[in-house]
């Protein structure tokens, strides 16, 4: 594990100045409204990092994990609450810095899945929320299995709209007219994305809502990258257009986003991981 370091500005520039390898231009379109991303985009619920230490077979807290693809620290600051010690790994630089402001006692270094910069067998817990779509996984697999020690487990995890309420499959068919079929800012199942079967990954799923007010809800949709590559004129009109038809919907002002936590946890082959303390209990995703 790489050292936190201490906190001040200087150190904190040091330990971020260069990323291990370059990140997609439309991963680093983050950078330009990483504050927004922090202010309006959803958490996850505690059912899910039970789930996970279930599927670990060991406790979060104490757990030396690393949070890749950490962006403003989202999961990270709930699996530090969770008692896990946190490593973050981003390689954007606004989205780091936006980071270092909400968390200054997390260690961060600059860095992607592809090529992680973290000792070999130094992790109890590889963890992607929301970012293992922008690896390759024929390099990203191979990386977490080296950091990983023996009994290891690698964690990816997705908010995905639930379509099963009326008024969010209506809204994601809008997304897609708009932006393609393939595009849009409310995420796809597990199984559609690109996990690597030889790891043997377990599925399970968490659903969950969120209370938000109209204009939390546009800023979530709009810092999806679909939107921050589009074009400001574009964005502007769609989420104009949707205001108004959702300010129908939610008179009050109020949203309730619905979502599916979609999990997946694979182990790193090798010795069993110390089982959950006695007295842990694990609610389990469904």
């Amino acid at each position: 594990m790489l050292p936190s370091g201490s906190d001040s500005d200087s150190d904190f520039r040091a330990r971020t100045s260069s990323p291990a390898s370059p990140a997609p231009p439309r991963a680093l379109s983050f950078d330009r409204a990483a504050a927004q991303y922090a202010a309006a985009r959803p958490g996850y619920p505690s059912a899910l990092f039970d789930t996970v230490e279930e599927l670990a077979g060991r406790p979060l807290r104490g757990a030396r994990t690393i949070d890749v693809g950490a962006g403003t620290g989202i999961s990270t600051r709930l699996l530090h609450d969770r008692g896990a010690r946190v490593t973050a790994v981003e390689p954007g630089p606004g989205m780091a810095e936006e980071l270092h402001r909400a968390l200054p006692y997390v260690p961060i270094v600059r860095g992607d899945g592809n090529r992680l910069p973290i000792a070999t067998a130094s992790a109890d817990l590889i963890t992607y929320a929301q970012s293992w779509h922008w690896t390759d996984r024929n390099r990203a697999a191979p990386e977490a299995l080296r950091v990983l020690r023996p009994g290891g487990a690698l964690a990816l995890w997705w908010n995905v709209s639930d379509h099963s309420v009326p008024w969010i499959a209506e809204q994601d068919a809008r997304l897609r007219r708009f932006f393609g079929a393939d595009e849009g800012a409310h995420g796809s199942p597990v199984r559609s994305r690109d996990l690597p079967p030889e790891l043997g990954f377990v599925h399970r799923t968490a659903p969950w809502t969120r209370r938000v007010s109209l204009d939390t809800h546009l800023a979530n949709l709009g810092s999806h990258s679909a939107f921050l590559v589009l074009g400001e004129e574009p964005a502007h009109r769609f989420l104009a257009e949707e205001r108004d038809r959702l300010a129908e919907l939610f008179p009050d002002g109020t949203v309730e986003e619905s979502y599916v936590v979609d999990l997946s946890v694979a182990i790193r082959p090798g010795s069993t991981p110390a089982p959950l303390r006695s007295g842990t209990t694990a609610r389990s995703c469904s």
